[in-house]
């Protein structure tokens, strides 16, 4: 698998990531899935210059999931490796959780399988007009993996996630907006433009409070009420010590917008 499967651009502080395998409407392979995680992490690095993150897919597909002509999903590498979720797919899905940088997930058509999962795991998640979901294992005789049987039911509820998954049916764009899944729909023809408006607004924010926002989200759904009262104190204190603190309050009395992107990067700090 060559570099050029995952399209890498940078506009300002927003770093693109791009599946462009469309001959095969980005079906997921262990190489794509490597190469999509090397790049990530170079671009989540505090040291990257990148304020946010925004995943798509090139041409009719955000992803189509497995490959099935190069992966059956069951492959093991032999006693003791760990499945192929554990040792390709599993990583991907933690550097996402663990990012100091906020992502933005570009569903510009069907993200299928663990294409979907990939998709949950936006912190803002626009949708083309024609773009569709589907949870397709249950066609195949397989399970729900990479998360979505974490992610789904979070997002739109427990009843819906098991009509998914059990019926195997389409969600499309609009029904996913109504339930949930998704942030903003945006015509086609429009689609990443306005992504991309969303994903500049990140980048202008604050990076380290951010992160810091991310990490409060994903601890919440492990997190006691107590303990998150906890974690809140702690992050709070180290914001509020923050460069960032500083010139949000300068910008607030001077009665101007803040300008956190002169202060350069600051890690959010997501994994505990």
């Amino acid at each position: 698998m060559t570099q050029e499967a995952i399209g890498v651009e940078r506009t300002g502080g927003i770093g693109v990531l791009k599946l462009s395998r469309p001959e095969v409407l980005n079906a997921l392979s262990p190489d794509l899935v490597g190469v999509l995680g090397q790049e990530f992490k170079k671009m989540s690095n505090p040291e990257s210059g990148v304020r946010c993150i925004v995943i798509t897919g090139e041409g009719r597909a955000f992803s189509s999931g497995a490959n099935l002509g190069e992966d059956s999903g069951n492959d093991r590498a032999g006693p003791g490796a760990g499945s192929i979720l554990q040792r390709v797919y599993h990583p991907l899905l933690r550097l996402m959780r663990d990012s100091e940088v906020p992502i933005v997930t570009a569903v510009n058509g069907a993200a299928v399988g663990a294409g979907m999962s990939i998709a949950m795991m936006g912190d803002i998640i626009t949708c083309a007009r024609s773009a569709y979901f589907l949870q397709a294992f249950r066609r195949i005789g397989l399970v729900m993996d990479c998360g979505s049987s974490w992610l789904l039911p979070r997002l739109i509820g427990m009843a819906r996630a098991r009509e998914l998954s059990l019926l195997g049916g389409r969600l499309d764009a609009e029904t996913a907006l109504q339930w949930g899944l998704v942030n903003r729909v945006f015509d086609d023809a429009v689609f990443m433009d306005e992504t991309m408006k969303i994903a500049k607004q990140i980048a202008d924010g604050p990076l380290g409070a951010q992160g810091k926002i991310r990490r409060l989200y994903w601890e919440t759904t492990r997190n006691s009420f107590e303990e998150q009262l906890d974690l809140e104190d702690r992050l709070q204190l180290i914001a509020s010590e923050s460069e960032e603190f500083e010139e949000g309050v300068a910008a607030f009395r001077e009665k101007r917008p803040a300008r956190f992107t002169d202060l350069g990067q600051v890690p959010g700090g997501v994994a505990s």
